[in-house]
């Protein structure tokens, strides 16, 4: 459940259910919401499970399991996965050393498994895993002024230069932490990590104080990562090995991707991948699932696609044949093939480049 259903149903919001839990979809006119974080800033509830480990071994017993190098040092993190025994993505997540203990946002619905499968496979280890969902709230603020936003008002500290690192400070008289994201949207931006009981008070000064901040809801936010070219582990990643989904630039290759505690083959040495990412531009609006064309044989599906209020057309991302045609492309719209323009990621070119946009040798 949303941490302050309250706030959002006083804005207006519809809801839905994502991983079991119940997220604010959109507040009445998404479009504009869209555009505000485009050209200013907007303000969302972020829906992570959260996990978190403890114990002398906790850094050496992460960094084992996961993709990317677990910093040893507080203050930092790394955007991470976990692999499952075929070399497919399990979860994607991030990472951040809190001090004397780990903390680990994963996608709705997945804390609770990963630390169940990890609690099991503890033996002499001093490490503690446990769930701690209902603990946080965490916003996300992005757009071109989220740095001015941010700067107006915490205080204690500035905000953060470096790419998933963070500081503490304060809003108002909430604690609070402040992480610099690896720019989903594709704009400048920033994480507010606060305990659950301070939740009504940070979001509202976040929107109303300072700098304003519009509200915007999960279909805003689904929009905005598309128009950047950014995977989410829903749609794109869940299953696929790393370089299908064109992780290149996010994952750590002098470390090798981990599953368990095995060592897998290296995601640079398995070779070119039989799938790829791409983007797509249909003449109309595809559902997510449908076929893509390369003349009359089927070559992939769409796996995400918006109306997109910055280029008011339809824009799409698809899983397709690695050695897809440039040119000629065609999407099952309503029971006909319309034509697909493939096209370079991102769509829009925001304040700040997704450090997940899919990249290929």
């Amino acid at each position: 459940m949303t941490v302050i259903e309250s706030v959002h149903e006083d804005h207006g919001a519809t809801f839905d259910e994502r991983g079991g839990r119940r997220v604010a979809v959109e507040y009445g006119r998404p479009d504009r919401a869209h555009r505000a974080v485009r050209k200013v800033v907007g303000l969302t509830e972020m829906h992570y499970g959260v996990v978190v480990v403890a114990g002398d071994d906790r850094v050496d017993y992460v960094d084992n399991a996961v993709s990317n190098r677990v910093p040893d040092e507080d203050g930092e993190g790394v955007y991470a996965l976990l692999l499952d025994p075929q070399g497919g993505i399990g979860t994607d997540m991030y990472v951040y050393n809190a001090d004397d203990r780990l903390l680990l946002f994963t996608p709705p619905g997945r804390a609770t498994p990963l630390a169940e499968e990890w609690s099991e496979k503890i033996f002499i280890e001093d490490v503690e895993v446990n769930v701690a969902t209902g603990e946080f709230a965490v916003f996300g603020v992005h757009g071109p002024k989220a740095t001015e936003k941010i700067a107006s008002v915490l205080n204690g500290a500035g905000s953060p230069d470096e790419r998933l690192t963070f500081v503490r400070g304060s809003m108002g008289d909430e604690g609070v932490t402040v992480v610099r994201t690896d720019a989903p949207t594709g704009e400048e931006g920033y994480e507010v990590i606060c305990a659950a009981g301070d939740a009504a008070d940070v979001f509202d000064t976040l929107e109303n104080h300072g700098l304003n901040a519009a509200p915007f809801g999960l279909r805003t936010w689904e929009a905005l990562t598309l128009e950047a070219g950014t995977p989410l582990f829903e749609t794109e990643l869940e299953g696929n090995i790393p370089n299908v989904a064109g992780l290149r630039n996010a994952l750590d290759f002098e470390k090798g991707c981990y599953v368990g505690q095995e060592v897998v083959s290296r995601v640079e040495n398995r070779g070119r991948p039989s799938e790829r990412v791409v983007g797509l531009r249909p003449e109309r609006f595809p559902e997510d699932g449908a076929a893509v064309f390369a003349g009359d044989e089927a070559v992939g599906e769409v796996t995400r696609a918006a109306e997109s209020p910055m280029l008011d057309e339809p824009i799409a991302l698809a899983l397709v044949r690695f050695d897809v045609p440039e040119e000629g492309l065609t999407v099952r719209v309503g029971g006909e093939e319309v034509p697909a323009e493939r096209t370079d990621l991102p769509f829009v070119e925001g304040s700040d480049d997704s450090a997940r946009l899919p990249a290929y040798e």
